[in-house]
């Protein structure tokens, strides 16, 4: 069977063994024969020959170094404007030779390789074609194919993956490192602050013993110079004393300020609006009411803008301020609203209470006096 194959991958499209060849001598040709007319006076104003067999660097510097003789521009006896189209009209058509020249052979060389190729997977039994691709895929060679380029993809990928890990873990040990030195370096000048700190110490000691403390100003004077703060730096004390004493406050602190004192104000405005109003509104009430609200909501709007302002210039984050919510105020205010009115409600009763208890008790009395001026009275009229 594999005979079959073979004389089939011969006999059928002979063209594909021949097309290669006839290229490979009209190339051969083409480098043989002589060169036209126009290109061999294009080599001859260049001063090179007219083989072809000069390279693209010969050229370009055969075309320098016309230029400098020839070139209007140049400065030289010979120059010559007419001349000079001339020769770069022909350097042009030697460049456009080479590259056709270049192209033709390269041309010619793939249709070689490809010849090659062919003849080796026609000659070469049938099992041979599964030694490519390294042994990866299945089905038809286009099939394979792909699944070796699936393959190398993946491979290349988990090359890059591995790579990319080494890296981390040799920076990983390079941090290592460099904590442990640094660590080493932080010990030893402990050790050496603690070194001078002892010496320092003994000093005092010493001259302790010699009694060269004993004739300081101050002796037996408390230190009420730092009692504010003894772990504040005098100089930013000192310079938030000065600044505080002149008045100067930092813009956010001002800004939070006018935001907290305008929604106070803005709260207790629409707060008394609805305590004016009944408790179960009236149409005309509840129309005054959403006036009020709109009217509330555009105060909100700027009120919002000017929070968005104390945002950016606030130096902390915890600092910051939400939006004011129109619904959630709107929401607020009704609720204190209720609960001020349920505690009046309760006040109201807790009075009339205390009202009906001491009417109560005046009564009481009223009748208690009556009853004893009875009581005296009848015990005189008996007495008489």
């Amino acid at each position: 069977m594999s005979c079959l194959v073979l004389l089939r991958l011969h006999i059928v499209e002979p063209h594909k063994a021949l097309f290669p060849l006839s290229c490979f001598l009209s190339w051969r040709a083409l480098g043989s024969v002589s060169i036209s007319r126009s290109l061999r006076e294009s080599y001859r104003l260049l001063q090179l020959p007219d083989d072809g067999a000069s390279g693209p660097a010969e050229v370009k510097e055969a075309y320098l170094h016309m230029a400098k003789l020839f070139h209007p521009d140049s400065g030289a006896p010979t120059a010559d404007a007419a001349l000079f189209s001339r020769i770069e009209e022909a350097y042009r058509a030697v460049l456009a030779h080479l590259a056709r020249q270049k192209s033709a052979s390269q041309n010619t060389k793939h249709m070689q390789e490809e010849e090659e190729e062919d003849k080796v997977k026609g000659h070469a039994p049938q099992h041979r074609h599964y030694l490519s691709f390294e042994g990866v895929g299945s089905g038809t060679p286009s099939q394979r194919e792909r699944q070796y380029t699936q393959f190398r993809v993946d491979r290349a990928t988990d090359q890059v993956l591995e790579y990319r890990r080494k890296e981390m873990e040799k920076a990983a040990a390079d941090e290592g490192a460099m904590i442990t030195r640094d660590a080493r370096l932080r010990s030893k000048q402990i050790k050496i602050t603690q070194a001078v700190e002892r010496l320092v110490e003994d000093l005092i000691l010493e001259s302790m013993a010699r009694g060269d403390f004993q004739n300081l100003g101050g002796t037996g004077k408390p230190l009420n110079k730092f009692d504010y703060n003894p772990y504040m730096d005098p100089m930013t004390h000192n310079l938030n004393r000065i600044l505080i004493d002149n008045g100067y406050q930092p813009e956010w602190i001002v800004a939070q300020k006018e935001i907290r004192e305008t929604i106070e104000k803005m709260r207790t405005g629409l707060q008394e609006v609805r305590a004016r109003l009944g408790e179960s509104m009236r149409h005309s009430e509840a129309l005054q009411w959403k006036e009020h609200c709109a009217a509330f909501a555009d105060e909100l709007v700027k009120l919002n803008k000017k929070v968005d302002h104390f945002n950016l210039i606030v130096p902390l984050m915890s600092r910051q301020m939400v939006h004011f919510s129109l619904k959630r105020e709107v929401e607020k205010i009704q609720k204190t609203d209720q609960m001020l009115r349920q505690e009046n409600e309760r006040e109201r009763e807790r009075r009339r209470k205390e009202e009906m208890k001491t009417a109560r008790t005046s009564q009481h009395t009223r009748q208690g006096l009556i009853t004893w001026i009875q009581n005296l009275f009848k015990r005189e009229k008996q007495k008489t």
